[in-house]
């Protein structure tokens, strides 16, 4: 059975980049089929899984071609280890609602039967917070039935996951939707991994997986690669692998609790991340 998964994650957390690497750990070590849907407007949800090939985004075909144009051989690619992708996209800059873009996105490619049966992930790669209905359709609809969130020890993106939380408790009844878990994408802030594990304790969840910062990540990219693909005998390759194994095998999915304001506040003190 195809398990739907959605990550979220505060703007720059790295979570395209943490997604693509878990993708490509996945079809390299464990031989499995994966199929990226980037939800995000800036269409960069699978450009290390493509080589950094641009990609022309399903929201460009529909504008210029219209819905009839639109057929899977047109906006998915083929990438990394088999892996399949497309890209949302968005309208223009300054017209329309990025968020409308992706349940429209999504919409085509169900009807499409793109999500076909012989997959064993697809990857819904999601813009940001849960504040726009757009956004939270995957879900609000069911469209993912689990979802992680790359978060870090800052303070701003322990408030995102908070916040993200607020959306899953808001959607869970009514779509089935549960949390898989929180991934830290290191920063290397002092006292992290502690209140990561402090946070998720709370909030009723884990940390999945905790991935160290490395240089080779930002090498990899340089050179339009996952570090999987760039070399799988690095050390970060293999933390991208344990990662990988983590979410195959999860079977700890939960309707998260999300702190109050004064209660995230008293912890972010605690971690002396605020005076």
């Amino acid at each position: 059975m195809t398990r739907k998964i959605a990550f979220y994650g505060k703007g720059g957390i790295g979570k395209s980049t943490t997604q693509q690497n878990t993708a490509a750990a996945m079809a390299h070590f464990y031989d499995k089929k994966v199929f990226i849907h980037g939800c995000d407007p800036k269409a960069d949800s699978t450009r290390l899984i493509l080589g950094g090939k641009p990609q022309e985004t399903l929201m460009d075909v529909l504008r210029q071609e219209g819905a009839e144009k639109v057929t899977n051989d047109k906006v998915i690619k083929v990438g990394y280890r088999g892996i399949h992708c497309v890209e949302s996209g968005g309208p223009e800059p300054g017209v329309g609602c990025a968020g409308r873009g992706v349940i429209t996105a999504i919409d085509l490619m169900e009807a499409n039967g793109a999500y076909s049966s012989d997959l064993d992930f697809v990857f819904f790669d999601v813009l940001g917070d849960v504040v726009c209905g757009g956004f939270a359709m995957p879900i609000r609809d069911g469209k993912a039935e689990e979802v992680y969130i790359v978060a870090s020890g800052e303070m701003m993106a322990i408030y995102a996951a908070n916040n993200i939380c607020k959306g899953l408790l808001k959607y869970a009844k009514q779509s089935g939707v549960r949390l898989g878990g929180i991934i830290c994408n290191s920063r290397k802030v002092d006292k992290e991994r502690e209140f990561l594990e402090e946070f998720t304790a709370a909030i009723g969840t884990r940390m999945i997986h905790f991935v160290p910062r490395d240089n080779v990540v930002q090498i990899a990219e340089f050179n339009k690669k996952t570090v999987v693909d760039y070399d799988s005998n690095e050390n970060q390759a293999q933390e991208y692998g344990e990662l990988a194994r983590k979410i195959i095998e999860n079977q700890e999915f939960v309707i998260p609790q999300p702190l109050t304001m004064d209660e995230l506040e008293k912890m972010v003190v605690k971690y002396g991340i605020a005076d």
